[in-house]
């Protein structure tokens, strides 16, 4: 009778169960990964790496956290948990005991660990790496040079430490300047980076985050669509070649929202609309996609967050909801209480009301808080 294979060591965390890894692994996330990027790439035959990903490994399309931004689903990918569990629900909050508006800067406001963490404290060496660096300080959480993990941005490759990042002199190490913020550069940054450590074997676990700079720019199959992810291509197979476990994903989607005729953005300023009907109300959208990142959206998203800073009854709120429900610009409005349960979100961080916009549509505040000429030169 033969012996029982032994048991891989693994680490827990919120109900599941992840085994250490055996060889180099390495999760990319490719910002505004949208599915059509993938099905455009394919069909131009500009992606051959991702191809063979499809046919031998494990491919699915599934639904993100909510809202769908850059830190929730970062967070939700590292936690396996919807944000109602790890509490990032935005990029920018407002917070109802103090009436203050915060940019969410790093970890402070995040609930419990991440799966970096737990294989951090179990020997594995992390490195974390991301193109934009206010989620390179949320997803250091747990993370520390100590525990032998090296956690830095693109954006700010130039000021590494190694008491902060565990690394240090990263341009003169990988061969290259920190790249301008707005570029597809930042994120083959990271990817080079990537490669250069698991080449001086480095660490063991890698979590490579990208921008979505490109996406939010240009459509699936232009040719500045296609030159960016056949370059990302070409590195996972890299990766591969160097006999790395690669898992690839995005973190949400991305789809025009622009006039096909000047490329202006479809825009509903939902504060104006709701101060013009109910100014008692004193009601004020926070819009969580709010970042340092303006270029990319101009702080106009899908999903807005409404408060009201004066006391109204609960028929006024339900007549506000239906007006909400019935612009063309809108798919759902839902109380605060009906959105958390829905996506998933905390409660204790959600507004009076949730409002989402149609796919081709975003919404804003008011139009003197967003600087529309910013989303100029867009491609659709």
């Amino acid at each position: 009778m033969s012996e029982p294979s032994p048991q891989i060591p693994s680490v827990h965390l919120h109900g599941r169960t992840y085994n250490l890894p055996q060889r180099p692994t390495v999760v990319i996330c490719i910002d505004g990964f949208d599915p059509e990027y993938l099905e455009a790439g394919i069909e131009d035959g500009i992606l051959p790496n991702m191809s063979s990903f499809l046919s031998s490994g494990f491919h699915t399309t599934a639904e993100c956290a909510m809202p769908s931004l850059t830190n929730p689903n970062n967070l939700s990918i590292i936690t396996g948990a919807p944000t109602s569990i790890h509490g990032i629900s935005g990029n920018y909050y407002l917070d109802k005991e103090t009436g203050q508006e915060h940019m969410v800067v790093d970890d402070s406001t995040m609930h419990g660990t991440t799966i970096l963490a737990k294989l951090a404290e179990s020997g594995i060496r992390i490195a974390a790496i991301t193109a934009k660096d206010k989620l390179r300080r949320i997803i250091n959480h747990g993370l520390s040079p100590s525990k032998s993990s090296i956690c830095f941005s693109a954006q700010c490759a130039n000021e590494c430490t190694l008491s902060e990042h565990g690394i240090q002199d990263v341009e003169s190490w990988l061969g290259q300047t920190t790249p301008p913020q707005y570029s597809g550069a930042l994120s083959l940054f990271v990817l080079d980076a990537g490669l250069k450590l698991l080449q001086e074997d480095r660490a063991d676990f890698f979590y490579l985050t990208l921008s979505d700079y490109i996406q939010h720019k240009y459509a699936p199959h232009s040719q500045e669509a296609n030159t960016f992810m056949s370059a990302i291509d070409a590195r996972l197979g890299e990766f591969v070649n160097l006999g790395a476990v690669v898992a690839v994903t995005g973190d949400h989607g991305m789809s025009d929202k622009s006039s096909p005729t000047d490329g202006t953005p479809n825009v509903l300023f939902l504060e104006d609309f709701l101060h013009s009907r109910w100014p008692a109300a004193r009601a004020r959208v926070i819009c969580p996609i709010s970042d340092p990142f303006v270029k990319h959206h101009g702080a106009l998203g899908g999903f807005v967050r409404v408060y009201f800073l004066s006391e109204i009854c609960a028929r006024q709120v339900e007549e506000i909801l239906d007006a909400c429900r019935g612009l063309p610009e809108v798919e759902v409005a839902l109380s605060g209480d009906d959105a958390a349960v829905l996506f998933e979100m905390p409660r204790d961080r959600e507004g009076d009301l949730v409002v989402v916009s149609r796919a081709e549509f975003v919404v804003g505040s008011r139009v003197d808080e967003h600087d529309l000429s910013l989303l100029g030169g867009v491609e659709t």
